[in-house]
């Protein structure tokens, strides 16, 4: 039996999302071969994803459903929407007071909130992202604070264990965050379970969360899920649709459009 029967299940299920990116199509029997598993196993498997949005199942096996398990990496998350998230970053710097302690958060719409925190005074700003630190480097009156851990290659982050650690006695005033998804049901999400650890950990030291994301994060799932939507304060985006906008509110999350 392959040593791979062993693994657990949430493992097991994200080798398959891996060998599923590589190959865009997977059967039951080369999934049952590759982890010394049962049909029933994997099948079990394929349900729990394509329950996730992660795949859509096939008679005998699944193919590839890419916009929940996909991730541009910065470059080319940069180009995407960027007037939107300027004009995200200038609603979400009303937010800023002088003298604030902040998390902000590796992404491509919080780099652009980190080139306006020039306009504040005294604040100290913990990060993961290196574009936003060397930004934040520029700012006199500001303290940084930069988390360490493994580099997360063409994202210019960190993640991992050692920037968790580095958290511990720390608290914020609030957090800016990046989210490639954000729901009512699921609330907010990543396709990077390592990502999602440490989202989760810059969560737990922070008194107020705010989610920044264009419009086209709204409504979607993503694999790794990092806050819940009674830990989110308060989204920023461009635009929304009302029915989302009540939904959001009706469960005590501020909404703010950017003008």
């Amino acid at each position: 039996m392959n040593h791979s029967a062993g693994m657990f299940a949430e493992e097991r299920r994200i080798r398959i999302l891996e060998r599923l990116k590589r190959e865009q199509k997977i059967t039951v029997v080369e999934l049952c071969d590759a982890f010394g598993v049962s049909s029933a196993t994997i099948r079990t498997d394929l349900r729990e994803l394509q329950r996730r949005g992660l795949l859509v199942r096939t008679h005998g096996g699944a193919i590839e459903k890419t916009k929940t398990g996909f991730e541009l990496d910065s470059e080319n998350k940069r180009v995407r929407h960027l007037a939107e998230k300027q004009r995200i970053a200038e609603a979400a710097l009303d937010l800023v007071e002088d003298g604030d302690t902040l998390l902000v958060d590796t992404g491509t719409t919080t780099l652009e909130l980190a080139k306006r925190l020039s306009a504040r005074r005294d604040l100290t700003i913990v990060t993961n992202d290196i574009e936003i630190a060397r930004i934040l480097e520029e700012i006199e009156s500001a303290k940084i604070l930069f988390m360490g851990g493994m580099l997360r290659r063409r994202f210019h982050c960190t993640v991992g264990l050692q920037g968790r650690d580095m958290l511990a006695g720390v608290m914020v005033d609030k957090a800016f965050m990046g989210a490639n998804s954000v729901s009512v049901r699921d609330g907010a999400g990543t396709p990077d379970i390592s990502q999602a650890e440490t989202k989760k950990s810059m969560i737990a030291i922070s008194n107020k969360v705010v989610i920044l994301c264009d419009h086209s994060k709204i409504g979607q799932v993503s694999f790794a899920r990092f806050a819940t939507l009674e830990q989110i304060d308060t989204i920023v985006t461009d635009r929304i649709e009302r029915p989302d906008k009540d939904l959001f509110e009706e469960s005590g999350v501020e909404v703010i459009v950017a003008p």
